[in-house]
């Protein structure tokens, strides 16, 4: 075990919480263990624990019903709902496979990954229902369906398939990771590492996509894992409204999400965030310097970390972001990690068992002897903190063959608060190859400048960058974005 996360937490919740292989064994563990907790709130209403486990046991009482086989696969779409949460914890804990659809999914995208992901029934929002009218062969059922009799957790071998997850969809067709019980719960157990108390101190609310796999781990179950409050999160921009009354202590969100908060405190002043706010965790996406300036200054301790949903999200996490704000932290326990020709390898009981029906490329993910390929290029400092250089795929040869990390050029300009997002490409200039950047400024930084006054400010920070590197990887094209970026559905910056 780390001494980095053991130390996070006092010695007696750290000894109260058990790493638990299966999602049965979880749901029956943290109903006994915080029984008169509350444990979920639409808003309106409250349920405690020992409520949870008794509504997710009469979820697989109906699952039953259905006469599917042990292990079919069962998608959930919907919103962040509390039928969501409980229909995936009814799901997982019954023996079977649980899938949850992105709540934006369009009708052929719900019919063609039925048919990918061998989907036996699906269980339904209401207002999406329309969109499954035309499904072949799959049962459909309202995700609100729950019977008045109880069903007890079955037992699984930890090694069985628990979820499936969406992944890759931003470079073509998305693969299925499949995460088995011992990986998924791996990643659910990570989720309780937190600096200070962490059981039954925290609201948290359930922001984050749950068919994204930080939003579920991070965000759900290891609020689950400590007996905590998690407020359902059915339209972001409306519960984000609400910050004020709902007073969350603890927010799992992506950095796209903390820019909106940060205008919003800027607009509104810090009460706005409720006044309660201790510790925000972000990941999924590159994490500027500036903004664990801005709310480390509001009194908000800020962590973030590093994950693959292949390898059920929780890799490493950093919770010294104020001296080490380049890192992405260190290992979680329960894995090893090597680095070779300045690829991150990992094996672990968090990696996942390989994308579904894809053989070719789950061996292209795997070496010879086992180890998970991430495809991230990265180093360690001395202290054992991980820092990303790059992507593989995302290398630029340059004409004298070399190799150029784009993220590593990015990293001096995430650095310059008066930037929220950039990215360096590949491109042509008077038909030749050169090295680009598009920028995308943070606009509370130039209120009242003119778009001239922001060109200059971005070229001078182009020469600034270009002169600390050799000739050959100096930026040659740079463009100010006056729009987004083209965001995945974690809110990166996409590359296309």
């Amino acid at each position: 075990m780390s001494n980095y996360f053991y130390d996070m937490l006092p010695k007696e919740e750290f000894e109260r919480i058990p790493y638990l292989p299966t999602m049965g064994e979880f749901v029956d563990w943290f109903t006994k263990e915080y029984a008169d907790n509350p444990a979920i709130s639409d808003q309106v209403n409250t349920i405690t624990y020992k409520e949870l486990g008794e509504r997710v046991a009469r979820r697989r009482a109906f699952l039953g019903t259905l006469g599917l086989e042990k292990g079919a696969h069962i998608a959930i779409f919907d919103k962040n709902s509390q039928d969501a949460i409980e229909m995936f914890l009814a799901v997982t804990s019954a023996g079977y496979v649980a899938m949850n659809f992105p709540a934006a999914l369009p009708e052929p995208a719900v019919a063609g990954s039925c048919r990918k992901f061998d989907v036996a029934a699906i269980m339904v929002r209401d207002e999406f229902m329309p969109l499954t009218a035309n499904l072949q062969g799959v049962k459909v059922c309202p995700v609100s369906s729950i019977a008045d009799t109880q069903a007890p957790s079955v037992k699984v071998d930890p090694d069985t398939p628990a979820a499936i997850f969406f992944t890759g969809g931003t470079t073509g067709a998305p693969k299925g990771a499949v995460l088995s019980h011992r990986a998924l719960m791996r990643g659910n157990y990570n989720a309780i590492f937190k600096p200070g108390k962490v059981i039954g101190v925290h609201r948290y609310i359930a922001i984050l996509p749950l068919s994204h796999v930080f939003g579920l781990i991070a965000g759900t179950m290891g609020c689950f894992y400590t007996g905590n409050l998690i407020y359902t999160c059915e339209d972001m921009k409306a519960t984000i409204g609400k910050f004020p009354v709902l007073k969350p202590t603890i927010l799992v969100i992506v950095p796209g999400v903390c820019d909106i908060l940060a205008g919003l405190v800027k607009m509104y002043g810090p009460q706005f965030l409720g006044g309660q706010l201790r510790m925000i965790i972000s990941g999924a996406a590159n994490v500027p310097p500036r903004l664990v300036d801005i709310f480390t200054k509001l009194g908000v301790e800020f962590c973030f970390g590093y994950g693959l949903t292949e390898t059920a999200n929780l890799t490493s996490a950093n919770a010294d972001a104020v001296t080490h704000p380049t890192s992405i932290g260190k290992i979680y326990p329960g894995q090893q990690t090597k680095v070779v020709n300045g690829e991150l390898l990992i094996k672990g009981d968090n990696v996942f068992s390989g994308y579904y029906k894809d053989p070719e490329r789950t061996a292209e993910t795997f070496t010879e002897d086992g180890w998970f390929r991430t495809g991230d290029l990265v180093r360690f400092d001395e202290e054992g903190y991980l820092y990303i250089t790059g992507r593989i795929k995302n290398l630029i040869i340059l004409a004298n063959g070399e190799n150029v990390s784009p993220e590593s050029l990015e990293e001096p300009f995430y650095a310059d608060p008066c930037v929220r997002d950039a990215m360096v490409k590949e491109d042509t200039l008077n038909g030749a190859p050169v090295i680009a950047v598009e920028i995308l400024p943070f606009a509370p930084a130039f209120d009242g400048k003119t778009p001239e006054e922001i060109h200059a400010y971005m070229q001078a920070l182009v020469d600034k960058v270009n002169s600390t590197l050799p000739s050959t990887h100096r930026i040659v094209k740079m463009t100010v974005r006056t729009e987004d970026f083209k965001r995945t559905g974690s809110m990166k910056v996409a590359r296309v």
